[in-house]
């Protein structure tokens, strides 16, 4: 069988294996079931569900045809390597790092430095749709994980909240 769509062919394939391992992974702890759910239980299903995801998208990639057999192209290192920055950013400015003297920023400030960081990693790039974003995005988290989940953690760096 001919592979018609090489990169619907490659994600599927990555789909399944990242599937099978949470699926994997997840029976080590207590599964439960639909109505008493162990800490097993999520995992187990998101890797099932990707797993079929992943193996319905390689039969498309053998079956359908495509223009030009959608080739994979070069890797993107600048926008991976950005993106991966931007997670590192997050959590260095939401906790610190107390090791090397470095204070935690809080959530407002983390979640602008990952935005600013993962908004690099694309073609264009305008300041001030980042900083809309980046304010949306600040004040939805606010208002989702301090206000309306109560959960304790810093929000603003602590020269500024005491």
């Amino acid at each position: 069988m001919r592979i018609k769509s090489q990169k619907d062919f490659l994600a599927g394939l990555l789909y399944v294996v990242i599937g099978v391992g949470f699926a994997w992974g997840a029976t080590s702890y207590t599964i439960g079931d639909s109505a008493r759910m162990g800490p097993g239980f999520f995992p187990l299903m998101l890797g099932v569900v990707l797993a079929i995801i992943g193996a319905v998208v390689t039969f498309g990639a053998l079956v359908f045809e495509t223009p030009d057999g959608d080739p994979v192209g070069s890797f993107a290192w600048r926008p991976m390597l950005l993106i991966i920055l931007s997670n590192m950013l997050f959590g260095i400015l939401l906790g610190g790092i107390p090791t090397f003297g470095v204070p935690a920023m809080g959530l407002i400030a983390a979640i602008y430095g990952l935005t600013f960081v993962a908004a690099a990693a694309g073609d264009e790039f305008d300041f001030k749709e980042v900083l809309i974003l980046a304010t949306i995005l600040a004040v939805g988290s606010y208002l989702t994980f301090v206000y309306g989940l109560q959960l304790q953690f810093q929000v603003w760096p602590s020269f500024i909240s005491g």
